[in-house]
């Protein structure tokens, strides 16, 4: 029997934060794969390493997902990372998958293991603590109460502004690039004071900030805003 892909979110950078089931999951498997992007150690790599007994010993498979736009360059380093991981499928050999927060949100893993489901294999997704969620306990506040509606904005992206105007809570995430211009919109919307964000939540150089004022345009793409006017 061909061997099953586990999708693991491993929390937001704060090991404690990892649930049971990833930690037991990662110690089963036989083969953990990691997000590669650049050199040295991915963040999700790390954080497993902090919570998961002997995990120097574990079998490192290493997939390259570029940080890029290119819609044909990001289509291959899928493909191939669903090839990588098949051949060990096919081995009879169970794979954890590591990624930030939690599989299902803005998670590039999910590439991969819908290719990977739709070649036939058995795959499953193990939640983690999405990064909101850390970041709103950091702040000590809720994200949303009674009725109110909550909006998840990747700010990266285009429809911020449009996304500001919606009522309800709104979470900024993917926000280190677009910083400076996050900021003159929540400038323009006399929102600057009204929303609060924590960089590298649960992270070393964590930064909390309760006043978007006091943030630099050069912030971490580990950034998370919170918007509650």
């Amino acid at each position: 029997m061909p061997g099953n892909l586990y999708g693991i979110g491993v929390g937001p950078g704060d090991p404690e934060l990892m649930t049971l089931k990833a930690v037991r999951l990662i110690e089963e498997c036989d083969i953990v794969a990691v997000p590669k992007s650049g050199d040295g150690e991915g963040v999700a790599q790390q954080i497993a390493r902090r919570a998961v007994k002997d995990f120097e010993k574990k079998q490192i498979l290493e997939v390259s997902m570029p940080m890029t736009r290119d819609a044909d360059i990001l289509e291959k380093s899928h493909c191939l990372a669903a090839e990588q991981v098949e051949a060990y499928l096919k081995e009879e050999k169970s794979v954890a998958f590591l990624t930030l927060g939690d599989p299902s949100i803005y998670s590039t893993y999910i590439y991969v293991h819908k290719k990977v489901q739709q070649h036939g294999f058995e795959v499953e997704m193990v939640p983690g603590v999405p990064s909101f969620c850390a970041v709103a306990a950091k702040l000590n506040i809720s994200l949303s109460e009674g009725a109110q509606p909550l909006h998840i904005i990747p700010a990266s992206y285009q429809g911020v502004e449009e996304g500001l105007e919606w009522n309800g809570p709104k979470v900024l995430m993917k926000t280190g690039r677009s910083m400076k211009k996050v900021k003159e919109i929540l400038k323009e919307k006399n929102s600057l004071d009204h929303a609060q964000m924590v960089q590298k939540c649960g992270m070393e150089g964590e930064e909390i900030y309760h006043s978007m004022r006091d943030v630099d345009e050069n912030s971490s793409y580990f950034s998370v805003i919170v918007v509650k006017n």
